[in-house]
């Protein structure tokens, strides 16, 4: 049986990360009976262990609420939660463009932050009607009039009849969920018209294949329809057709407005394509509809298994990662150091550090990383540009007419006690200045910096240095040509592709060092000498050795003439220059994952 229209509301909750959207959303589901209270746990949204385990929602997650309102009518809720950090902006605009409207949620003890800004322009971009909430209310440190005013001057959203509440005591909650039934506008859709539904997401499971979860625009999604996926027309009858609620609920079909999930027992990962549209195969809509802008990534490493016959599991396993995270992009690679693996690109860090987890626990893999780095351009002589991923692939220097890196435009909220500092960071970091601009005692910078620079460990530094009080956004300009070089390191005069990385002349040699030195005690000793060198083009810009095991050869001479130990040490020594020739330098695998640690550098 259909639901009306107008008594249909879709709306995300988006906030800055650790701003209590998540809580706020349990106490919703709580309210709305979604769950018995022994079913009940914090954070019931977010259902993977690392979410739990570090406090952050990495996927976005839905579930539908019944809602009875004051005007006697029953609504339904399609709650969509989002992550609040910089690295899942893409879960972020997903959700947003299947809803049509927002909760903001602002901590009122912390303020507004950077993402909290980048999410509202992403909602505007949408045409979302919004509604500001303040929560955490009850804390003793909260000051709600102050947060307004803030929201009015940074943001421009008018919170006369901002609504404050509580994710830890649900003080609140109802009048927040009245005014989603009041203030948001209801979905459009025309049930007789050919199905247009949009993919939102998809994820695999073991026993029923691919889930889809997508949002109706118009006609009716029934079991036992013939669907076709519009991009690559590939066609599949639907097995089963259900909401979250938030368990999954089994239901006959899903009407205009309303967000649900099918499976129809698709075994190829790569057939769904977030934001692809879905139509009857019979009853075909003409035109399919506008889906998500792609994501870019901007952060690129490659992995590669520690055990080489892991490599099948490895691409299984990012298949699968990729089709429920559309924003990781993979290819194969080649390594002489560690053999065959992907070379993959993320939007940033953490969502990184996320992945690599995430294979660790959910596909038991063990994997090693290179250095991350980001995507260049390169201007050869020849008048032709090519896309650097991976600096073992630079071509000759003769051939390079110019380089050009990505700079990218970043937003940091701090107290201005701690101005001074990020700063200083900022300029360290070859940044400039745009604008700097007060909202009460907080400073909002501007800056264009270079995306080499952020992203070893500019967050962590950023951090450190503001006692964790500063928020950071950024969002990619332009590329721009800059005097870059190919740092190279060679261990017994042989360059090792792994430890290449790309970065700007000021700082490569102390860079080339710090990776001298810290090879120096990971690389175990040999019979011979090991010379561990940095080099720029033929410049060798650092060096350290490892020095040689040795037998004492002089135990046996007790006094006599100094030339008898002379003449044994420098028969020694003959022995090992001829075995540093022949010999070859075996590096650990444990070596290559301490020498690329991110964040030491």
């Amino acid at each position: 049986m259909s639901t009306q229209l107008d008594l249909i509301r879709n709306f995300a909750i988006i906030a800055h990360i650790d701003h209590g959207k998540s809580t706020l959303a349990d106490r919703m589901i709580e309210y709305c009976g979604g769950l018995q209270s022994r079913e009940m746990q914090e954070q019931v949204l977010d259902s993977m262990d690392i979410e739990r385990e570090r406090g952050i929602t990495i996927k976005a997650q839905t579930v539908r609420l019944n809602y009875q309102a004051k005007d006697g009518k029953t609504y339904q809720l399609n709650l969509i939660d989002t992550p609040g950090h910089v690295d899942f902006s893409y879960e972020v605009s997903r959700s947003l463009a299947s809803c049509e409207g927002s909760v903001l949620v602002v901590d009122a003890t912390q303020g507004v932050e950077a993402q909290t800004l980048a999410n509202v322009y992403l909602a505007i971009d949408n045409n979302h009607e919004i509604i500001p909430v303040l929560n955490k209310v009850d804390l003793p440190s909260a000051d709600p009039e102050r947060v307004k005013q803030q929201i009015e001057d940074v943001i421009g959203l008018d919170t006369s009849d901002a609504i404050e509440t509580s994710g830890k005591t649900g003080v609140g909650v109802p009048d927040l969920l009245e005014a989603i039934v009041q203030r948001l506008p209801a979905p459009k859709g025309n049930e007789n018209a050919p199905l247009k539904a949009l993919l939102i997401d998809s994820w695999y499971d073991p026993y029923l294949g691919v889930i889809i979860l997508v949002r109706i625009h118009d006609g009716v999604l029934k079991r036992k329809t013939q669907i076709r996926m519009m991009s690559n027309n590939s066609t599949y009858l639907v097995d089963k057709v259900g909401i979250f609620t938030p368990k999954m609920q089994d239901i006959e079909a899903l009407y205009p407005g309303e967000v649900g999930f099918i499976t129809a027992s698709i075994k190829s990962v790569s057939d769904c394509h977030i934001g692809d549209t879905i139509t009857d195969n019979k009853r075909p809509c003409e035109t399919a509809l506008k889906g998500f802008k792609p994501s870019v990534p901007v952060v690129f490493c490659s992995i590669f298994p520690v055990d080489s016959s892991e490599y099948d599991n490895l691409k299984d396993a990012l298949a699968k990662l990729k089709l429920n995270d559309a924003s990781i992009d993979y290819q194969n690679e080649n390594s002489a150091a560690l053999g065959l693996g992907f070379r993959c690109g993320f939007l940033g860090l953490l969502h990184m550090e996320i992945i690599e987890e995430r294979l660790d626990r959910e596909f038991d893999l063990d994997i090693i990383t290179t250095a991350p780095s980001v995507a260049y351009k390169i201007n050869l002589t020849s008048g032709e540009q090519i896309t650097l991923h991976n600096p073992a692939d630079m071509p000759d220097v003769s051939q390079i007419k110019s380089i050009e890196e990505p700079w990218v435009k970043a937003t940091i909220l701090v107290p201005d006690t701690y101005l001074g500092a990020v700063l200083k960071l900022c300029n360290e970091r070859r940044g400039e200045q745009i604008e700097l601009t007060y909202a009460g005692s907080r400073a909002m910078l501007v800056y264009k910096l270079p995306l080499n620079e952020i992203v070893f460990d500019f967050y962590d530094r950023l951090k450190s240095i503001t006692s964790g009080y500063a928020s950071f956004d950024y969002e990619l300009t332009d590329y721009e040509e800059s005097d870059l070089v190919k740092v190279q390191i060679l261990i017994n005069e042989e360059p090792v592709d792994a430890l290449a990385f790309l970065c700007h002349r000021s700082d490569a040699e102390s860079r080339g060092r710090q990776i001298c030195e810290r090879l120096k005690d990971l690389i175990p000793r040999h019979l011979f000498k090991i010379p561990i060198q940095a080099a720029i083009g033929g410049r060798i810009v650092a060096r350290e050795t490892i020095s040689a095991l040795r037998k004492d050869v002089t135990a046996k001479c007790y006094g006599g003439d100094v030339t008898r130990k002379r003449k044994l040490l420098d028969k020694q020594k003959k022995g090992k220059k001829r075995m540093r020739q022949f010999g070859k330098v075996e590096v650990p695998q444990s070596a290559f994952i301490e020498a690329l640690r991110i964040g030491d550098n």
